[in-house]
């Protein structure tokens, strides 16, 4: 079970290290999306919510921090879910549908997120034992 759930935070934390690398390499095109979202100042929230994911990420990949990484995590994605996935503006079905999902796959995110307090610490193959 210890393999499994290192596994699973690979995945996790992984996915969330990768999203914040991202914010930072195509930097130009988070902010023109940011933009046609709506969001202003973008460049500000997009250096923040990569941040965010970034240092949450890689906390869990370490085992270290982690309700710092929770708090990151979940602080970045309330952010983005509800101003970038705005599903029930969109009039567009493919739209709505879309956003839809994206808003649904960040809330699920969230539980995750919040499921990994509930893990006692300090975690097998951590930085911390």
């Amino acid at each position: 079970m210890n393999i499994l759930f290192l596994v699973s935070r690979v995945l996790f934390g992984g996915f969330f290290f990768v999203s914040g690398l991202n914010h930072f390499m195509k930097m130009g095109d988070m902010v023109e999306y940011a933009k046609s979202k709506g969001v202003d100042p973008a460049k500000p929230c997009v250096v923040v919510s990569g941040l965010f994911m970034l240092i949450g990420g890689t906390e869990i990949l370490l085992g270290i921090y982690i309700e710092l990484a929770v708090l990151w995590i979940v602080l970045a994605l309330l952010g983005i879910t509800f101003r970038m996935h705005q599903f029930w503006k969109e009039e567009d079905s493919q739209s709505r549908m879309v956003e839809m999902s994206n808003f649904m796959k960040n809330m699920a995110l969230m539980g995750a997120s919040l499921a990994y307090l509930m893990i006692p610490m300090p975690w097998m193959y951590s930085l911390v034992m």
